[in-house]
């Protein structure tokens, strides 16, 4: 039950994180966009549009459990991927400006390795997956794999 609650707990806050991001990305899709081509990203209005479509779906996914290893494994790469892109190196000569975006591709890392951590974990018991018939919330308990992509 313990395991249970801290793999609902850490759904939670991962998922909720992304949810967060992607209603933040719709409410200011300009200011979004406005960032991403700072960045030099080509056809930034559609990168807002898609990253903001893929934070909500998969952060909803591992919030409630569904498809618990896939979603995790896909943030896991778009935190890595979106904190080189977006924070690593920025900052210019600004030294404020350089510590924040530091802070904010180490906390992508970090998130990255908390949903890798998830993917092989599980989702537990109180999720989607643990409910479906046939799965186990515990993957590595029956199958002896501990990460199950299916």
């Amino acid at each position: 039950m313990l395991r249970d609650l801290g793999l609902l707990l850490a759904r939670l806050l991962l998922g909720s994180l992304f949810v967060m991001a992607a209603i933040s990305k719709l409410s200011n899709v300009d200011g979004t966009a406005g960032y991403f081509a700072s960045l030099g990203m080509p056809l930034p209005m559609l990168v807002a549009w898609g990253s903001a479509g893929f934070e909500l779906v998969a952060g909803l996914a591992v919030l409630v459990g569904f498809r618990t290893a896939i979603a995790s494994i896909l943030l896991a790469l778009f935190s890595a991927v979106a904190g080189y892109l977006g924070h690593y190196g920025q900052g210019g000569a600004d030294p404020m400006l350089m510590l924040m975006h530091d802070q904010a591709f180490a906390k992508d890392l970090a998130m990255a390795g908390g949903f890798v951590a998830l993917a092989i974990a599980g989702p537990g018991a109180w999720s989607i997956d643990g409910r479906r018939p046939g799965r186990d919330p515990v993957p590595e308990h029956r199958s002896g794999h501990p990460l199950r992509l299916g």
